[in-house]
């Protein structure tokens, strides 16, 4: 990639740009970056950098923020370091041993999260962290940013001395204090300091009888302000230790800068690495307000842009509470060159400079507020004319100086080229202007040049609808309110709206009239049929727009339908199922009970167990497979069949030798026993039976038995008795 000139910078703005980055920047390196921000000239760091700036977005956005990042340059303090034998003061010594500190801390919450951030890991991982800096620091500074005691032997045993003399001070002074207090000697504030040390506020006719050093009066000179003798002499050796004292954390911080010097390559590169991290940040702040994404990047020279907003506007828009119009745009190698037109005020120098805009700061690792689903390309040059460059130093006129400009446009121009002009062809005469600009536009087409140009020129609208690979666009114009409004729509060019424009802006209709009268016939016809085409195509648009929105709405509702249907035909089926199986377990239940009714009336087992078997069959019969499945499921149907039928034959026998053996054990208990004499009225039931009933008559060993509900006749040997009837 070329280097962008600093017209083209100005021209879209970009200044503004890195203005609203630098402010969103919390360092002075990192604001030093964005103020110097300018598009990549290397595809590959382009990349990166535009891929650190997401991740460090995705991390505003989610709970693995990263850690704060906030420093002070070292920059000063680094250069007097590389001083052989150089004096730093503690606090810049604080400052490398934060940022170091801050370094590792970075490495360590991106190594823990690098499969989200491993660009962002990558990036911090390029310096080795040499923990000796804060080692060395922390060792001679505390973190109050005092010189610590043990920082040297002599320092040591100095600190110690400078507490003993100070106790002494203390003990003669407040020995001074007390004795003179009683004499009444001293003022009623009794004490103060000065020079950075307690004296006796004594009043002045008292003066005389202290022995001491008078270091000062008051402003009314009422009180003298003396040191007693006693502490003196504590006094002179104590401001000689903190001298020393003094010699000696100088030479602690001398030797603490040697130690340091090697280490002058690694800080300077810890603040490079954070300053970059800071601008990542900035970068994804203004992303978060404006709305910016990292759209798709290929290399096949596309370029679609949905709905892109230019950012400063919308900024601006927002903070004024007002709307800002998104634009749709395209370019590719099928259409390469897009002739806007329309209305003045309308809004084609904002769309040519959104494009521009967003252009720059995507190859400036910057992200862009557009919509999901667009995709960009990288351009090696980005040539613009924008605005009014009349120079007055150079005695060129706006023409001339335009002139100037197409002459850099020929040289340049190639099929990596995206070039963008504001008003084309204007400033001259408009036919020969006209002629020249059409020229010059076949001859960027020509390169395979890719770019946007806003005109009113007629012959250049039709040039870009004869061209295959170029296209028309114009801005929508409202005739009947005269208002722009601000969208731009692919296809055709717009009408000028130039008498509209005029009435709007409150000239008399009887000169737009007049002047519509001066204009050739044809020009005005063709103007006029514009016009009307951009109507009949915004009515068309609009009513695609519902007819879209209608299908929409109807094939939602048909898939609404759908599901409910199918929800309706399960519900059905599964109350079919259960009907059915409700039916068959009621004619199983009825066939159940005749067969017990039958038992019950009979006492005969065998008939109950044939019918009970052939209820169990019928039923096995109906759970076999249809005759469409294959032929080894039937052989396993009918074994597990048969199995079944078994197994039932089995339980019969078992239960036939049971009730066998129950049988002759009763007989043989009933043959032990004398069998009791029933009579008419006795309380009796059957062996087998738990219901009671009474005997209504005997004949021939055989009784009839009244249960209440119904009679039965069975044989006495059967029957037991429960109570006997009364007499």
């Amino acid at each position: 990639m070329n280097k962008v000139s600093k017209k083209t910078l100005e021209d879209l703005e970009f200044p503004e740009v890195c203005a609203l980055l630098k402010s969103r920047c919390a360092t002075g390196p990192g604001r030093s970056l964005a103020e110097e921000l300018i598009p990549f000239q290397d595809e590959v760091l382009l990349r990166e950098s535009l891929g650190r700036t997401r991740e460090y977005l995705t991390s505003l956005e989610s709970e693995n923020r990263l850690p704060n990042h906030g420093f002070e340059s070292i920059d000063a303090e680094l250069e007097a370091l590389r001083i052989e034998n150089s004096l730093l003061p503690v606090e810049a010594f604080r400052k490398f041993a934060f940022i170091a500190r801050l370094m590792e801390q970075h490495q360590r919450f991106l190594k823990k999260f690098t499969e989200y951030f491993p660009l962002l890991e990558q990036w911090v991982g390029q310096a080795p962290f040499k923990s000796e800096i804060p080692e060395c620091i922390d060792a001679v500074i505390d973190r109050h940013g005092e010189i610590k005691d043990s920082a040297s032997p002599q320092l040591t045993i100095l600190r110690r001395q400078i507490r003993g003399l100070q106790g002494k001070v203390n003990q003669s002074f407040n020995a001074a204090l007390s004795r003179y207090s009683k004499l009444e000697y001293l003022d009623e504030i009794r004490e103060s300091t000065l020079e950075n040390q307690r004296v006796l506020a004594v009043k002045a006719m008292y003066r005389r009888k202290i022995k001491g050093s008078a270091l000062g009066t008051s402003k009314t000179g009422s009180i003298v302000f003396i040191s007693p003798e006693a502490a003196l002499v504590h006094s002179r050796e104590l401001q000689l230790c903190h001298l020393e004292e003094k010699e000696e954390i100088q030479r602690i911080l001398r030797t603490l800068g040697r130690e340091l010097r090697p280490f002058i390559p690694d800080l300077k590169f810890y603040q490079n690495i954070l300053a970059e991290i800071d601008l990542c940040a900035g970068k994804a702040l203004l992303a978060s307000e404006i709305g910016g994404i990292l759209p798709e990047i290929n290399k096949d020279n596309e370029l679609l842009l949905l709905q892109a907003y230019h950012p400063l506007l919308l900024l601006n828009n927002k903070a004024r509470g007002e709307k800002t119009w998104p634009q749709t745009l395209e370019l590719n190698p099928e259409n390469r060159i897009i002739v806007i037109s329309g209305p003045n005020a309308g809004g084609k120098s904002i769309t040519l400079k959104t494009i521009g805009l967003l252009q720059l700061m995507l190859q400036s690792g910057m992200l862009i507020p557009v919509k999901e689903g667009s995709t960009s390309c990288f351009f090696n040059q980005i040539l613009t004319d924008i605005g009014d460059h009349q120079s007055i130093e150079n005695h060129l006129s706006t023409y001339s100086y335009r002139l100037k400009n197409m002459n850099r446009f020929l040289r340049k121009c190639d099929q990596h080229t995206l070039f963008l002009i504001d008003e084309f062809g204007t400033g001259s005469d408009p036919e020969l202007g006209g002629a020249l600009a059409e020229t010059f536009l076949e001859t960027f087409y020509d390169c395979g040049a890719f770019g946007v140009i806003t005109t009113h020129y007629a012959n250049l609208k039709a040039l870009a609808d004869e061209l295959p690979y170029a296209s028309n666009a114009n801005m929508l114009f409202n005739s009947k309110t005269l208002e722009p409004t601000f969208q731009l729509e692919m296809g055709q060019p717009g009408s000028s709206f130039t008498f509209e424009v005029a009435q709007k802006n409150g000239i008399p209709y009887s000169l737009i009239n007049k002047a519509r009268k001066k204009v050739a016939r044809g020009k005005l016809r063709f103007d006029q049929t514009i016009a009307k085409l951009q109507k009949e195509r915004n009515k068309m648009a609009q009513t695609e727009d519902r007819l879209q929105e209608e299908e929409s709405r109807a094939r939602k509702e048909a898939q609404k339908l759908e599901v409910l249907n199918e929800k309706i035909q399960s519900k059905l089926s599964s109350y079919q199922e259960l009907y059915d199986y409700n039916q068959r377990m009621i004619h199983l239940g009825t066939r159940v009970d005749k067969a017990a009714e039958k038992y019950y009336q009979t006492k005969k087992k065998r008939p109950l167990i044939s019918d009970l078997l052939r209820i169990v069959e019928t039923e096995n019969s109906k759970r076999k497979p249809k005759a469409s499945k294959p032929e080894k499921k039937k052989a396993e149907s009918a074994e597990s069949a048969e199995s079944v039928k078994k197994e039932l034959q089995r339980e019969v026998q078992t239960i036939r030798k049971k009730k066998k053996a129950e049988k002759r054990s009763a007989e043989k208990s009933e043959a032990k026993r004398p069998r009791p004499v029933f009579k008419i009225g006795d309380q009796v039931r059957l062996s087998d039976s738990k219901s009671v009933g009474s005997i209504d008559r005997i004949e021939k060993q055989k009784a009839l038995v009244n249960y209440g509900m119904f009679t039965t006749e069975v044989s006495i040997d059967q029957l037991e008795l429960v109570a006997s009837g009364k007499s």
